[in-house]
């Protein structure tokens, strides 16, 4: 089997679409001074609920990422399930090559989490704060599990942002 093979098969399963975003620590934590953390956010179709109780999530992250390595060193993290009206949000954050995170956010509503400082997109069908738990080396990606500490219902507006054949969707 070859990877287009298995990437073509994979593209018939349907997924909802998420942005994760963090904030980097500040550059010196010590230093009240010092430039505070850039957010950072990537588009998921990869996540999962994994456990009730607790209250447990899963996000697959490629190996290396800018995402993959500040959760190595970041715990705190958060989800925001996107709407079918937000498929330019998925888009901007999925970009290879793309510009700053920062220039990213700049002119889409947000708010900052109270747990986790990380920005939860306005308008989302639902935004989760999490903690890792666990991560688990696979191939070459890490899954992240959190743990949710907090759950909104900030938008019951629209369906859900869906990928399927390679193209974002709508469901229905």
């Amino acid at each position: 089997m070859s990877n287009d093979e298995f990437r073509a098969a994979m593209s018939r399963l349907a997924a909802g679409v998420v942005l994760v975003t963090a904030q980097e620590p500040p550059l010196d934590p010590d230093d009240p001074t010092a430039p505070g953390g850039e957010d950072v956010g990537m588009t998921a179709t990869a996540f999962l609920s994994v456990s009730l109780d607790p209250p447990l999530v899963m996000v697959s992250l490629r190996e290396g990422s800018r995402m993959d390595d500040l959760l190595a060193e970041q715990p705190l993290w958060a989800v925001s399930v996107l709407t079918e009206s937000q498929r330019h949000i998925a888009g901007r954050f999925a970009m290879k090559g793309r510009i700053s995170d920062r220039l990213l956010f700049e002119d889409i509503s947000y708010v900052r989490g109270d747990i986790t400082g990380a920005p939860l997109v306005g308008g989302a069908l639902a935004t989760l704060e999490c903690r890792t738990e666990q991560t688990v080396t696979a191939g070459d990606h890490t899954l992240v599990i959190g743990r949710v500490l907090t759950a909104e219902l900030p938008s019951a507006d629209g369906g859900p942002l869906m990928y399927f054949k390679g193209r974002y969707r709508q469901l229905g």
